[in-house]
């Protein structure tokens, strides 16, 4: 009798070492913890003040100092991002005061829309 029992033990095991805990990541360490958000589209993601600082149309890219962005949870700061079509710095120029939203995509901090602040 001590064969099946053992059998039994054994098959559990394998069983339960195929599920892992609640918390716990398959490929082990944080990594998991602090990945990016994927990307969502503008319409879902909350709008943020900004002030633009400079807008760079030939390399895609637009300063804001900006206040906190909820999604990101960034504080206050002045950094450059990226945007998700060229054709939004069009709207804008330095010492406009707008609304935007942003997101990461591929890893880069992106805006994804702006428009002018009421």
């Amino acid at each position: 009798m001590t064969r099946p029992h053992r059998t039994v033990h054994l098959a559990t095991a394998l069983l339960l070492s195929t599920f892992a805990l609640p918390g716990m990541s398959q490929t082990g360490g944080h990594a998991g913890h602090h990945a990016a958000p994927p990307a969502a589209s503008a319409d879902a993601l909350p709008m943020a003040e900004a002030e633009v600082r400079r807008v760079d149309t030939a390399g895609g890219k637009i300063s804001l100092r900006h206040g906190e962005i909820k999604n990101l949870d960034m504080p206050p700061m002045t950094m450059v991002f990226q945007v998700s079509d060229p054709a939004l710095l069009e709207k804008v120029k330095a010492g406009d005061k707008v609304r935007f939203t942003a997101t990461q995509v591929n890893g880069a901090y992106t805006v994804m829309s702006i428009e002018p602040a009421p």
